[in-house]
């Protein structure tokens, strides 16, 4: 029995290990909010600005939202994918706007950290972000 125990063990860990190794690297995005308002002369939306700062190899999976949106960088590089069109790398000083309901997703592509600044002008009470397959 004492023989069972050894290679049942080792089975068992190496099933554990490949199961942990097989699931993805969630890397923290860190959103730092500085304020959310209502619109002015709207009180059907919302006006926010937030800092975005995101490790290497961070991202976010195709996503739309119920608004528009501007982005500048602040420092490193996004790489943002409108989905069916090629990737764009946006550095410092770069700029985009994303129009209510456009899916796309950002990630941080490089090894260096990256930082950008999101102002928004969302639908009130609606979710901030509906992921869409990829």
């Amino acid at each position: 029995m004492n023989k069972l125990i050894i290679p049942a063990v080792l089975v068992a860990t190496g099933i554990v290990a490949a199961a942990a190794w097989s699931q993805p690297v969630t890397l923290s995005v860190l959103n730092k909010r500085y304020f959310t308002m209502p619109l002015e002369n709207d009180p059907t939306r919302e006006v926010g600005l937030q800092s975005v700062t995101m490790p290497p190899g961070a991202g976010n999976e195709f996503h739309r939202h119920p608004g528009d949106q501007w982005t500048a960088i602040q420092e490193g590089e996004i790489t943002y994918t409108i989905k069916g069109q090629p990737p764009q790398v946006l550095k410092p000083g770069d700029s985009n706007y994303v129009p209510r309901g456009t899916i796309h997703r950002q990630q941080n592509l490089s090894d260096k950290p990256a930082r950008y600044i999101e102002m928004r002008v969302f639908d009130k009470g609606k979710p901030p972000s509906e992921l869409v397959g990829g």
